[in-house]
C-alpha cells in the first residue's frame, strides 16, 4: 500500500510540481489489521490542505465521490479514484485542520508549550490556528459529550491590517495579488512577502550574504538569519510575521469564543517558538480593546507533536468505523 500511495504522489508531483514537496514515509501511516490480515483501517496524512467537501457517510453510502481541490498545490483528490487505486473499501477526505484538530483529544503535556495560562472555562470552546505552507483554521465546538471539530478557510479572509506598517504592506501586496489573504502574510511564503516587503520598501537593508542564501534556500535563510538575530532585516520580518500571528491567533479566539483553548498548530511555530514567547505575540493578541480582559482568559499553547493530524485522522477514522463519537 505504501508502494501504490507513493506512486500516486509521484505522478502527481510529474503532471502538477507542488510549491513544497513533502515525502510519504511510514511516520506519516497508521495502519490496523484484522486477525486474517484483512486491510481494517488505513490512514495517511499528505500534508495538503484543501476544500474537502465532506459528508462523508451520507455520501459514501450513496456511493457518491468526494473529492478535495487543494489551494496551494494544483492537485484534485479524489476518494473513490484513491480507494480503487489504494486497494481499500472507501476513503474519507477530511480537512487537514480538521485532522488536527480531532488530534488535539490525543495530546499530552509533553505535546505542548503554554505561551499564556489564562483562566479556562470548562464549557467553552476551543480553536485551532496552524501557519505552514498554507494558513488554516479550525474549531472545536463543546458539547455535552466532548468537542466536535470542525473545519473552516479563514486563512483566505480578507487580511486586516491594524497600523500604518501593515498599512503598507497590504498597499505592497496589492500590487503582487488580486486578494490579499491572512495567508498571504501568515504562511511560510508569507513570511518570505513580509521580507521581501520590507527589502523592497527600503525599511531594511538586505545584506549581500543573506541575498545569496535567501536566493538558494528561500524562507529557511530567512527564518535563520532572524532566530539567531545576525540580520536586523531578518528579525524584523520575523517580528512583523509574529505580531500577525498573534493577532490572527486572537480573531479567531474571539470569533469560536474559545475560553477553553486556543491552540497554535503547524510547521512554523515549534522552529519559532523562542520568537513566540516574545511578548510579540502575545501583545497582539491581547489587543482587541474593549474585549481584551476575555482574551487574557484564554490559555494559548503552541502544539510541538508533529504527528497530531495523523493522530487525528486515526481518531476520525475510528470513530467513522465505530459509528460513534469519541
Amino acid at each position: 500500500i505504501l508502494q501504490r500511495l507513493a506512486g500516486i504522489i509521484a505522478v502527481a508531483h510529474r503532471l502538477n510540481p507542488p510549491l513544497v514537496h513533502r515525502d510519504l514515509k511510514p511516520a506519516n501511516i497508521l495502519v490496523r489489521r484484522t486477525e486474517g490480515n484483512k486491510l481494517s483501517l488505513f490512514v495517511a496524512d499528505f500534508g495538503i490542505g484543501g476544500l474537502a467537501a465532506r459528508q462523508a457517510l451520507k455520501e459514501q453510502a450513496e456511493n457518491v465521490s468526494v473529492r478535495s481541490q487543494t489551494p496551494n498545490l494544483p492537485w484534485v483528490v479524489e476518494a473513490k479514484r484513491m480507494a480503487s487505486i489504494i486497494g481499500v473499501d472507501s476513503v474519507l477526505l477530511i480537512n487537514d485542520l480538521e485532522a488536527n484538530a480531532h488530534g488535539i483529544a490525543v495530546l499530552g503535556d509533553s505535546d505542548l508549550v503554554t505561551l499564556a495560562g489564562g483562566s479556562p472555562i470548562a464549557t467553552g470552546n476551543r480553536g485551532l490556528i496552524s501557519a505552514g505552507t498554507g494558513l488554516g483554521m479550525a474549531g472545536l465546538l463543546n458539547e455535552e459529550d466532548g468537542y466536535r471539530p470542525f473545519a473552516s478557510e479563514g486563512g483566505h479572509v480578507d487580511f486586516g491590517p491594524r497600523n500604518p506598517l501593515e498599512i503598507q504592506l497590504l498597499e505592497y501586496l496589492l500590487k503582487k495579488f488580486d486578494h490579499v489573504s491572512w495567508e498571504r502574510v501568515l504562511s511560510g511564503p508569507g513570511l518570505s512577502n513580509i521580507y521581501q516587503f520590507l527589502r523592497d520598501t527600503g525599511k531594511a537593508d538586505e545584506p549581500v550574504w543573506l541575498a545569496e542564501q535567501v536566493a538558494t534556500q528561500g524562507t529557511a535563510a530567512v527564518s535563520r538569519a532572524g532566530m539567531d538575530a545576525t540580520a536586523p532585516i531578518a528579525v524584523q520580518a520575523l517580528d512583523l510575521f509574529c505580531s500577525i500571528y498573534g493577532a490572527a491567533a486572537g480573531n479567531l479566539a474571539l470569533t469560536l469564543v474559545a475560553t477553553n483553548g486556543l491552540f497554535i498548530g503547524g510547521g512554523i511555530a515549534p522552529r519559532l517558538l523562542k520568537k513566540l514567547q516574545e511578548p510579540g505575540f502575545m501583545k497582539a493578541f491581547l489587543a482587541k480593546g474593549r474585549v481584551a480582559s476575555l482574551l487574557a482568559t484564554i490559555p494559548v499553547r503552541v502544539i510541538t507533536n508533529d504527528k497530531t493530524a495523523l493522530l487525528g485522522a486515526g481518531r476520525c477514522s475510528a470513530q467513522i468505523a465505530g459509528r460513534k463519537k469519541l
